[in-house]
């Protein structure tokens, strides 16, 4: 069951790197703008694994992993993804832009609670999802052009460079994250249930912890280059986009396909503090506190203190 999972969660991160860096090639070779390439492709790609798991874990009627995966992702977004690098070299974040993503990634936040305190999230629930997602979407188009007079770049320069210059290895790629995804998804969902059997918690436990760390190491591999690289904004913005597409792209497609149930402890314990983790982007990003060293570790012994709580308050 433990290789289940690890194996799984390994096949999720490289299938969906591969299909992220095949749709660039493909992308490119289409004349399809960049900016249009880092909303859509990017993003989706790197929210794929997040998305698979949801969608395979609502139709097995495990709901708790589907939705803790997404309220865990969150949080371990903020509190571990940004935490770590900051161990590593101090950060801050002026641009205006990450200021009203912050804004709105509480606000659609707030939204998504309201939601799920129906106890279970149906496919209204995803249609509003998935509009806020459009209007993101055409926001950040629109205020891109205002502000630079063209589209602006989204695409990380790394990312572009190594994705295949061939287009029959681009095809290949894509081919292949097609098809690791779903299986790593089925080993992911398998392995977690299995272990949350065996240690007697819940499936809402598990994929708010185990699942949502495996399924951030994506972003916190890119947190920690742009933190060595002093690129405070792009850490700060790949955490927000991140939040932002888990909530309104995963659990809106999910919802939309199948009706996902609230477990009460996520309602009860793990929105709140969703809320408060994503609140506390409020001080980086709309106050410019700097994410000093101290803070830094702060943060991670808020998370390590939460998911050993949440072990203990099954």
């Amino acid at each position: 069951m433990y290789l289940y999972l690890v194996g799984g969660l390994v096949l999720l991160l490289v299938a969906g790197d591969l299909l992220v860096r095949g749709a660039i090639t493909l992308a490119t070779r289409l004349s399809i703008p960049p900016l249009i390439i880092g909303l859509t492709i990017v993003s989706f790609g790197t929210s794929a694994p997040e998305l698979i798991i949801s969608l395979d874990a609502a139709f097995k009627g495990l709901g708790g992993i589907s939705i803790g995966n997404v309220v865990g992702s969150n949080i371990t977004n903020i509190l571990l993804v940004l935490g770590l690098p900051a161990l590593i070299r101090p950060t801050q974040c002026s641009e205006s832009g990450t200021r009203s993503s912050t804004v709105f990634m509480i606000a659609i936040s707030v939204v998504f609670s309201a939601l799920c305190l129906q106890g279970v999230l149906d496919v209204t629930s995803g249609i509003v999802l998935l509009s806020l997602l459009i209007f993101f979407l055409s926001w950040t188009v629109w205020t891109s052009r205002k502000q630079r007079g063209e589209p602006c770049d989204l695409v990380d320069d790394d990312l572009l460079e190594e994705a295949p210059s061939n287009l029959g290895v681009a095809i290949a790629f894509i081919i292949i994250g097609l098809i690791g995804l779903p299986l790593g998804g089925h080993l992911t969902i398998e392995g977690s249930s299995t272990i949350a059997r065996t240690w007697g918690v819940s499936e809402a436990v598990i994929g708010l912890t185990v699942v949502a760390l495996g399924t951030s190491l994506p972003e916190l591999a890119t947190t920690l280059v742009a933190a060595i690289r002093n690129q405070g904004a792009m850490a700060f913005g790949n955490v927000i986009g991140s939040n932002i597409f888990n909530i309104l792209a995963i659990m809106g497609l999910t919802a939309t396909i199948i009706p996902v149930p609230v477990p009460e402890r996520v309602i009860g314990q793990d929105l709140l503090f969703m809320l408060a983790t994503a609140m506390l982007m409020l001080l980086f990003t709309v106050f410019k506190m700097e994410l000093t060293r101290m803070r830094g570790i702060l943060m991670v012994m808020l998370y390590v203190a939460y998911v050993t709580l949440a072990f203990i308050v099954n």
